[in-house]
């Protein structure tokens, strides 16, 4: 069995990162039973001054009563965290690890056009407002998977990317979103909906920007998450704290343009990282709104399990370090499993009212651009059918 290697979380807007050495101890989770148990042992490990890092899977929800399917992929934690001391700054990754990997994606067009329509059903019969519809990109794998997360970053060039490596298990995420982040008694979301392919020409992305602002459409994907999110935190949060410092701010990616949104909180006393993932536990911008509902929904129309990818990645520090835990969303986020030799992508979209299939696909496609800048290695399929 390989062992847990080390992991890194890489912010290249900033230029900023920290590298983790190998956990010496591992606290994981395989039973919805047990997410909880483990959180608070990453709570108590980290009130005793150790750092944690990893990764919470969507099917973790199950511990909070939430509708998922039963188990995540085969083999993998519903909860992993590696406990360390504290992480080395990184600059920026220096991997060349090459590799290959054949994508193909597991829905044809027509099958997603259905799907998008039952989602419209179910909007016009009141059971839900919006919902996450996502599918994979699966294909066998060789060769180094940090080869795969370099070229990942490279492509988004975002703030919340990470790199683990749970020993069988490689998740290489680009993921663009923050989830969380605590800074003392503060709490920061930047929840991102609302995508638009970005532009050749900075003249055609301000045009792409002014088009995505504008859009009654992803402007209420976006706002509707805003909603359900600031419900969320104001379970935890100090009564009157929550606020909305920015809504609908458009940021630019090399393959796509996101509407993104601020949520603060001033968090209650004695609030912990359980108590954080309790409520607010899956990110609403990979759910939907109403949440619980919405959740029944996906499993219903979603044939697998979702697993790293929608749940969330990131780590805790101790009480003293000035950022307490960040975690990121994980989408555009890829998983090695070198037990089985593949890797698996998810992509997906919110689903309204106005949404048309045709569009929503063509998101899908445009956010599955960033797996083409490891084209000459990758050989990448995407387009399809």
């Amino acid at each position: 069995m390989t062992p847990p290697g080390p992991a890194r979380f890489d912010d290249l807007r900033a230029g900023t990162g920290l590298r983790f050495a190998a956990p010496s101890r591992i606290l994981a989770a395989y039973r919805p039973a047990d997410v909880v148990p483990v959180l608070e042992a990453v709570e108590a490990a980290t009130a005793r001054g150790k750092w944690a890092y990893g990764f919470v899977a969507y099917e973790a929800a199950a511990a909070y009563g939430l509708d998922v399917h039963a188990e995540p992929p085969e083999g993998l934690p519903l909860v992993w965290f590696g406990l360390t001391d504290q992480p080395q700054e990184a600059i920026s990754s220096t991997s060349v690890g090459e590799y290959d990997v054949h994508w193909r994606e597991h829905w044809s067009r027509t099958e997603y056009y259905g799907l998008v329509q039952r989602v419209r059903e179910k909007i016009a019969a009141g059971e839900t407002y919006q919902t996450n519809l996502t599918v994979r990109m699966r294909g066998s794998f060789f060769g180094d998977p940090d080869g795969l997360y370099r070229d990942l970053c490279s492509a988004q060039r975002g703030s919340c990317h990470a790199r683990l490596d749970t020993g069988r298990f490689v998740i290489a995420s680009a993921s663009p979103e923050l989830f969380f982040e605590r800074r003392g008694d503060e709490l920061l979301l930047r929840p991102m909906k609302g995508t638009a392919p970005a532009g050749p020409t900075p003249s055609d992305d301000r045009a792409r920007a002014r088009e995505l602002r504008g859009d009654e459409k992803e402007r209420a994907e976006n706002i509707m998450i805003v909603d359900l999110m600031r419900n969320d935190v104001a379970r935890v949060a100090v009564p009157g704290s929550v606020r909305v410092p920015s809504l609908l701010r458009v940021e630019r990616y090399p393959t796509v343009l996101q509407l993104t949104s601020e949520v603060t909180a001033r968090l209650r006393p004695e609030t912990g990282l359980p108590d954080l993932f309790a409520a607010l536990f899956p990110c609403g911008s990979v759910t939907g709104a109403p949440k619980a509902r919405t959740m029944t929904l996906i499993r219903e129309l979603e044939d697998t399990p979702r697993g790293v990818y929608c749940g969330a990645i990131g780590w805790a520090a101790p009480p003293s370090a000035p950022v307490r835990s960040r975690f990121s969303v994980a989408i555009r986020t890829a998983v090695v499993d070198r037990a089985a030799g593949t890797a698996e992508y998810g992509v997906g979209g919110g689903i309204t009212w106005g949404s048309s299939a045709d569009a929503e696909h063509r998101e899908l496609l445009a956010k599955a651009r960033i797996l083409r800048r490891g084209e000459s290695v990758a050989r990448v399929p995407v387009g399809r059918g």
